[in-house]
């Protein structure tokens, strides 16, 4: 099942009740703990599953251009 990958657009500032990411984290330093606690199925994952990133037009591109060449080995 392929997944599209979905244009992030920020909700007005009275309809969003969680707290604003004060943190920021190397795309490098995020992925290998993702994939790992997805490989071995920890439960905490699931619980940020709907929770979004930004990232730059750039890296979207690429994703969007990635996802849509359907590599055969990644």
């Amino acid at each position: 099942m392929v997944t599209r990958l979905r244009l992030y657009t920020a909700p007005d500032a009275e309809d969003d009740d969680r707290p604003d990411p004060n943190v920021r984290v190397r795309l490098g330093d995020l992925l290998p703990v993702a994939a790992a606690a997805q490989r071995m199925n920890y439960l905490w994952l699931k619980d940020f599953l709907d929770d979004e990133v930004v990232v730059t037009d750039d890296l979207y591109e690429v994703m969007e251009a990635f996802r849509a060449s359907s590599p055969t080995s990644a």
